[in-house]
């Protein structure tokens, strides 16, 4: 079962970033190939019916699986990055996280009005940042099609705050 492979290779780090917390950490999951790919197929299977333009992926983890999904939808894949990483004209958000606070960018020509676009990150946790993605694109004219993670940590609630955008969700693993 996908699900147990997933979990199998995610690694706990305990206190990282800072004391008390206990990371999720997907790096493993690169480490093999089919798991990897088996993801990105899942993702695209679960989201196939949301009529996705272009799929969203922050920085930097939700850039992995973000544009494997994108290739398999045969959909373009849009970078959000933090403050100052991209090289053209940006438009900006700025919002509160689980350890302070964050700017997050994308280019102002990135999503075309109208575009139903799907938020990739590689974990949902308090939901700033995927609320973060959804003002950008909803800056650029388009709609937020749904949101897809490799990892829910459900006891964070993220999810409540995504409902503003769609009611569209998939999650491959939830703590």
């Amino acid at each position: 079962m996908l699900q147990t492979r997933i979990k199998q290779a995610i690694r706990d780090v305990p206190d990282f970033p800072k004391p008390g917390i206990l990371f999720k950490d997907i790096t493993p999951i690169l480490m093999d190939h089919k798991l990897s790919i088996d993801i990105a197929e899942q993702m695209a299977m679960q989201v196939s019916d949301w009529k996705v333009d272009a799929i969203v992926g922050v920085e930097s983890r939700g850039f992995l699986f973000g544009m494997m999904t994108a290739q398999a939808l045969r959909v373009p894949f849009i970078p959000v990055r933090k403050a100052g990483k991209l090289p053209y004209e940006t438009i900006s958000h700025e919002y509160d996280l689980e350890y302070g606070s964050a700017k997050v960018e994308m280019h102002v020509d990135a999503i075309k009005p109208g575009w139903n676009v799907l938020i990739h990150d590689d974990l949902l946790a308090t939901g700033g940042t995927a609320c973060a993605a959804a003002e950008l694109i909803q800056k650029q004219n388009g709609t937020v099609a749904g949101f897809a993670f490799l990892v829910t940590l459900d006891f964070l609630n993220g999810k409540n705050k995504l409902d503003a955008y769609s009611k569209n969700f998939s999650s491959l693993v939830n703590y």
